[in-house]
């Protein structure tokens, strides 16, 4: 027989997927239990700014401090898989008719064709989140799913090489060299070229920001999630909501100095979107915003831009939902809806793409 620390070693993977399974089992249970029982275990609402937490948010981030240490406190690599751990928690696997994994310049992408799509038909190259130092095609696989499925529109989703390992110009580079693939492949992907859009959420957003208006009119429409757009973040809402929220102050410290190089000029427009000049050519695009969040405000200022300078842009702010909601799919109901509204903006933009 074999001796205990083996059969415990053994044992292991086991023990791992059947607490992933218990865990699961119970955030899921909880988001979706009736919201008075939620208030009950959430705590007295939150209200900030004239804006009310949603309660199973609220809920939700209550559980968090539970569980666990934040991302940011952690060794990079061990966030990096702790954060795969909270999408795939929070996101589940929403049905999506195909999946393809495919290589993007070099890099992994993956391809979600929602079920019964024309060919050719409108695409959304995705660009994920993650603070330019986490994410990937597993972060964001159950938001790419729904987003795919709900709005009927084929989702590229991209990679790009992650800081600190590789700073800044390196992901703008590469979302600009996927979004050209993109282009040239149209065919392959079962794209309609001329209704090829750019999207993504935080760090992605600022990306997707940078890859529209690098293209100019090659791109047909953004859909930026809570973007980041300055370096700074020096905002009544990144002071307000520094802290409680999901995303914080000590990871937009880590994002920044992992990704911006000592030197850098923060005012570099394919850095901060917010900088840069606003091509004739741009295209039309759907900002949305989460009230409880600490980027919330630069976002918001930069749709003020775009519709100054003559950009067909679609503002929406959830006033309550924080930073992050994108990937919350698999369970509860505020954050799902907000999500669901994101997916027809993204129906509606593609399906009324200029051209």
């Amino acid at each position: 027989m074999k001796p205990l620390p083996a059969l415990l070693s053994a044992a292991a993977p086991a023990l791992t997927t059947l607490e992933s399974v218990v865990e699961k089992t119970a955030f899921t249970v909880a988001m979706n239990l009736p919201e008075a029982v939620q208030r009950r275990l959430a705590g007295p609402p939150v209200r900030l700014d004239g804006q009310t937490l949603a309660t199973d948010t609220q809920l939700m981030l209550r559980l968090a401090r539970l569980s666990g240490p934040a991302v940011e406190t952690l060794p990079i690599p061990k966030g990096r898989l702790a954060l795969v751990k909270q999408a795939a928690l929070a996101g589940g696997a929403p049905y999506v008719g195909e999946t393809r994994d495919l290589t993007v310049e070099d890099r992994p992408a993956r391809l979600y064709v929602p079920t019964g799509a024309a060919e050719p038909g409108p695409l959304l190259v995705f660009i994920h989140g993650g603070g330019f130092i986490y994410g990937g095609l597993e972060s964001h696989d159950a938001a790419c799913r729904f987003l795919a499925e709900r709005s009927g529109v084929r989702v590229l989703a991209v990679t790009y090489r992650l800081a600190p390992e590789h700073p800044f110009p390196a992901a703008y580079d590469d979302a600009q060299a996927a979004f050209a693939w993109a282009l040239d492949h149209a065919a392959e992907l079962g794209a309609d070229p001329d209704r090829i859009g750019v999207g993504g959420d935080s760090a992605g957003g600022n990306l997707a920001a940078g890859v529209a208006l690098a293209q100019g009119g090659r791109c047909a429409f953004q859909l930026l999630v809570y973007p980041t757009t300055e370096v700074e973040h020096d905002t009544p809402s990144a002071r307000l909501f520094a802290e409680g929220f999901y995303l914080t102050s000590a990871f937009m410290e880590l994002a920044g100095s992992s990704y911006v190089a000592p030197g850098t000029d923060p005012h570099d427009p394919h850095l901060a979107p917010m900088w840069a000049e606003v091509p004739d050519d741009l295209a039309p695009a759907y900002l949305c915003t989460a009230g409880f969040d600490p980027l919330r405000d630069e976002g918001e200022a930069y749709a003020a831009k775009l519709a100054d300078a003559g950009v067909k842009v679609e503002v929406k702010r959830f006033p309550d939902q924080i930073h992050g909601f994108l990937n919350v799919v698999g369970a509860g109901r505020s954050a799902k809806a907000a999500v669901i509204e994101i997916a027809d903006a993204l129906r509606a933009g593609l399906g009324d793409a200029r051209r």
